[in-house]
């Protein structure tokens, strides 16, 4: 299939077409990243008008069924749901090994909405190396809301708040614990807080948790200017509370459009931060690059043993071997 036939497809909001382009940006096949950077360059003026959601949250959370709930509720109002779901990477086969399709029933059957399991393969963050570019692609495909799940909580776990315009924290109904346990970086970067589970016999503790975190991010500079960070209660379960949280994203993507109207698209709200976040993965991709280039070159292949073996006999400092395995690199080794 050609490119221009898969990007028609895809502009048509064929399902097919979505499923493959995702794993052709997902491979990382030398032909294959030629093939996806010419169909991202033909999709890229029809991408860009969806609100990009990232949820994350502890293991046990409930983070699939909040998705479900929430996209089910999106769907209610109108809108078309992506959700981008990345999996721990097999360790034997590589690909994802949680299966969010299977606990997303409901979002699964509706013709409004599309879920792509994907390995993490490893990638700091827990998002998926190329999930950036599966957002421009879901977006070119009609999708106006794309959620992307990350794997677990924690420091490394922040790299979906550089993809995505709102970073939602999801819960549990536990304060004290889940205060020691979440690392506070975490929840600086979040917009919205969401304590889940609030039903049955956890209705207390998911108030006491509320006014916890609320108290707790008062002394938080907000991540983002034109909105100050909200905590927020819900049951996924029951369906308790998601329509307020919706409203809250939907107030969110009012906010920072209405900044960046005042300040200037490339400067303010929504759209400066995505001017960002470009210009960050930018560098992240010519360094990834440039890495994959220096494990291909020859020299620098012949003397990563001599290197490694004096680090281990602590003959070498790791400084003044990655300046010499440069030198080899750039040809001016010895």
């Amino acid at each position: 299939m050609t490119k221009e036939s898969l990007s028609s497809l895809i502009l048509s909001r064929d399902r097919r077409a979505l499923a493959r382009a995702i794993t052709l940006v997902e491979s990382t096949r030398a032909d294959h990243r030629e093939e996806a950077d010419a169909l991202l360059a033909a999709l890229l003026p029809h991408a860009g008008k969806s609100i990009r959601v990232g949820i994350t949250g502890t293991p046990g959370v409930g983070k699939s069924t909040f998705i479900e709930a929430l996209g089910l509720h999106a769907i209610a109002r109108g809108h078309r749901v992506a959700v981008l779901a990345v999996d721990p990477s097999s360790r034997r086969g590589g690909g994802a090994i949680l299966g969010d399709k299977t606990r997303m029933p409901e979002l699964t059957r509706s013709d409004a909405a599309f879920i792509r399991p994907s390995p993490s393969g490893g990638t700091l963050g827990g998002v998926a190396r190329r999930t950036a570019e599966a957002i421009l692609v879901c977006e070119a495909a009609g999708f106006d809301v794309v959620l992307v799940e990350t794997v677990g909580v924690g420091q490394s776990e922040t790299a979906v708040a550089d993809m995505t315009d709102l970073f939602l924290l999801l819960l549990l109904p536990n304060a004290g614990d889940e205060l020691q346990g979440i690392k506070r970086g975490v929840v600086e970067l979040a917009d919205l807080l969401v304590v889940n589970k609030a039903d049955g016999e956890n209705v207390d503790a998911a108030g006491r948790a509320a006014a916890d975190y609320a108290n707790a991010v008062r002394l938080l500079r907000p991540p983002s200017p034109w909105w100050r960070q909200a905590v927020m209660q819900c049951s996924a379960l029951t369906g308790k509370g998601v329509p307020e949280v919706w409203d809250a994203i939907a107030r969110f993507r009012q906010a920072g459009e209405a900044k960046g109207a005042a300040e200037g698209a490339a400067e303010g709200g929504i759209a400066g931060r995505r001017a960002r976040q470009a210009r960050a993965r930018l560098w992240t991709e010519v360094g990834d690059g440039l890495m994959e280039a220096l494990k291909a070159d020859r020299a620098a292949a012949r003397l990563i043993p001599a290197l490694e073996a004096k680090l281990d006999a602590g003959a070498l400092t790791p400084g003044a071997a990655a300046r010499a395995l440069l030198a080899a690199f750039r040809g001016k080794g010895e």
